[in-house]
Formats: structure tokens, C-alpha cells, sequence
């Protein structure tokens, strides 16, 4: 414990942190900041884990602070990182808070605009990582049978069988179904 008081909010990395919450959990509200993070944040550090973040003093913050923007100079591996070889300047760095969906929106929007399959994907709304999509994956827009409506009717032929030229464009389209009602004869008519 430290001489200096109890605080009820501390705020790391332009986010605020309830006091009450030790230090594991508390770390973890940061976006981009996961739990084994955390721990190597504690341990790096040698703060202890079920401290609560109240009772950090303010080098202990700064510390933290400074771990979390720059862990590449605290020794990190690459592979502890979350954006490891940025396709813009090839280095790995660990990206925090508002960058992580910014930097997603890009990603994906290049991919679309380069036309990769990626993009493809990622425009149609299906899975990227070729996951398969017969059974799974299935919210959002129908794909197949369109539901509701009545079923199409069936046409005869003269011999009052089904008239088996008929396209299957013509018959889903109500509009080419009322085109020939239309140009019946008067003869026609009268039957």
C-alpha cells in the first residue's frame, strides 16, 4: 500500500476506471488490452495482480501508461502485439481504443476496392476465412426460396395439359401472365 490516498476513478489512456476494480479487470476495460495482457502488463511492472486501481500511485499510472503505448521498448514479443507487419508501414505495433475499428474499416475497404476475394466476401456479407456456409452463417438476407406470396399457376395448353415451353421467366413474372389475358379475341371473350 501507499501513503497517497484512495481514488474512485483513475483514467488510463483517456479511459476512466472504476477505483473498486483490481487491477486485472480494470486494465481489460481498455479496448484493445486483453487479460494475458494484463497479466504481462502486472508482471512487467511488478504490481500486484489483485491489487485494486485505486490505490495505484501516480508513477505506477504513468508506468502503465507508458508500457501500454510503447510495449515494442519494453521488449514484447511481435506475436503479443495485435497488429503485427501494418500493411502501410510494415512495422508491428499494438493498436488501443478508437484505432482498432478504424483501422478494421480501412482494412476491409481496401480489400473491396483492390477486388480480392476477401473483398468479395466482405461485400456480399458471407464468410471470409472459408468457413463453409451450407448450415451455418445464415442471418441476415434470405438467399434461396423467397417465402410468402402464392405459388405461381399453372398454364394449360390446349389439350388442358401443362404447357411444357412455357420459361420459367415467364411464369414467375405476373406481369407476362397479364400481357396474353390482355390481346384475348373477342371470340375468345365470349367462352
Amino acid at each position: 500500500m501507499s501513503s497517497q490516498e484512495y481514488r474512485h476513478i483513475v483514467r488510463i489512456v483517456g479511459n476512466d476506471i472504476p477505483g473498486e476494480r483490481k487491477l486485472l479487470v480494470g486494465l481489460t476495460q481498455i479496448k484493445g488490452i486483453g487479460y494475458n495482457f494484463a497479466i504481462a502488463i502486472s508482471t512487467t511492472l511488478k504490481i500486484n495482480t489483485n491489487s485494486n486501481i485505486g490505490h495505484l500511485t501516480d508513477a505506477n499510472v504513468q508506468a502503465i501508461e507508458k508500457l501500454i503505448l510503447n510495449p515494442i521498448e519494453a521488449k514484447f514479443p511481435s506475436w503479443f502485439l495485435n497488429r503485427q507487419r501494418d500493411i502501410e508501414t510494415g512495422k508491428d505495433m499494438h493498436l488501443l481504443t478508437s484505432d482498432i475499428p478504424f483501422t478494421l474499416r480501412n482494412d476491409i475497404e481496401r480489400e473491396r476496392i483492390t477486388a480480392s476475394w476477401r473483398g468479395y466476401r466482405h461485400l456480399s456479407g458471407l464468410k471470409v476465412r472459408g468457413q463453409r456456409t451450407r448450415t451455418s452463417g445464415r442471418k441476415g438476407g434470405a438467399v434461396g426460396v423467397a417465402k410468402g406470396g402464392l405459388a405461381a399457376p399453372v398454364k394449360k395448353g390446349s389439350a388442358g395439359a401443362p404447357a411444357a415451353e412455357a420459361s420459367p421467366a415467364a411464369e414467375a413474372s405476373p406481369a407476362a401472365e397479364a400481357a396474353p389475358a390482355a390481346e384475348a379475341s373477342p371470340a375468345e371473350k365470349k367462352e
